[in-house]
Formats: structure tokens, C-alpha cells, sequence
């Protein structure tokens, strides 16, 4: 997810997998740099949210939480905060900045938004992943129109694939793959 140039990464094994060194090599390679905590607040405020703690500058921990619940974030909003971590090898995620990033996902709240892959119609790249809020008032309906939509064949949509989710809940909120 991206917002007001701040996103999430995780290792390409999987989440929860980088220490500091390595999320911070991680940004440094995308031309970013680890997020600060005021970077991180900024893009939760306007419709950042990740259930995934990640590491941002100076060796702090955390994740960003723009509705509460009960599965993430202890039911609070704002910036769940561990604090500096002395050890640096623990593993976690990153969370990224870098305003000039290729822009994967945002937060949408026009009646209509025609939003595309990083560098359609040429071939997205490996190991993307991107989130887009589509946000309605209270009792509105969200349809989607999918003008040309082109994955790698895999029967068990694990390759690549496409997730929707009714709301910030990524447990309790999923519709479908």
C-alpha cells in the first residue's frame, strides 16, 4: 500500500522476515529510505492502513491503524508503537518513503477512478503487491469494471491475483480471491 509516498514491504520470503539492515537496504534499492514515525502518521491520516508491523528510522518499530478492531491494533487507532529497538536483527517488515516511488495503490474517494497496475500496459513487475482503498459514504455501493485484467495462468491463484475485501479488516473483511 502507498500513501503520501510511505509503503510497506515485506521480504521476498515472506512477512516478518527483514531485520534493520535489510529493510533498510530494501528502501535504499527502491531510491527511498525508511520511513520516519511523522512520514508513517502522515499517510495514516489520510487512509494508510497496515496490519503488519514494519521498521521505519532510527531502529523504531510499528504499523499504522486508521480503524480500529478487534484482529489488529488492539482495537485503537493511530500508530501502534514498539518503540526503538535495541536489537536490531529482530524481524519484521519495513515501511518505506519515497514521494517519487512508482505509484501501486492508493486511497480513492471520487464516484468514479480508473486505476492501473504500475506500468500498464507493459507487464507489471515481480513480487508487486498493491492496495487501493475505495472509500464510500456509509450505506454506498462500490461496483467494479474490469476493462482488461490479465494475470499469470495459475489454477490455485497463488502466482498472481487479486484480493477484495469489504473493509480494513483483513480477516474478517475478505469477499473474495
Amino acid at each position: 500500500e502507498r500513501a503520501a509516498g510511505v509503503y510497506h514491504r515485506e521480504a521476498r520470503s515472506g512477512k516478518y522476515r527483514l531485520t534493520y539492515a535489510e529493510a533498510k537496504a530494501v528502501c535504499e534499492y527502491e531510491g527511498g529510505h525508511l520511513a520516519t514515525y511523522q512520514q508513517l502518521e502522515a499517510a495514516r491520516k489520510i487512509g494508510f492502513h497496515v496490519c503488519a508491523a514494519g521498521w521505519m528510522a532510527k531502529g523504531r518499530v510499528g504499523y499504522p491503524i486508521v480503524k480500529a478492531g478487534a484482529n489488529c491494533g488492539f482495537g485503537k487507532t493511530g500508530i501502534v508503537d514498539y518503540g526503538i529497538r535495541l536489537n536490531r536483527s529482530e524481524r519484521w517488515d519495513a515501511y518505506c518513503y519515497n514521494p517519487n516511488g512508482k505509484e501501486c495503490g492508493g486511497v480513492f474517494t471520487d464516484s468514479r477512478h480508473v486505476f492501473k497496475s504500475p506500468g500498464y500496459p507493459n507487464e507489471y513487475e515481480n513480487d508487486q503487491v498493491c492496495y487501493w482503498h475505495i472509500r464510500v459514504r456509509y450505506g454506498q455501493r462500490i461496483q467494479l469494471h474490469f476493462l482488461e485484467f490479465d494475470v499469470e495462468d495459475d489454477t490455485a491463484c497463488l502466482a498472481d491475483f487479486l484480493e477484495v475485501y469489504d473493509s480494513y479488516d483483513d480477516i474478517n473483511g475478505f469477499v473474495g480471491r
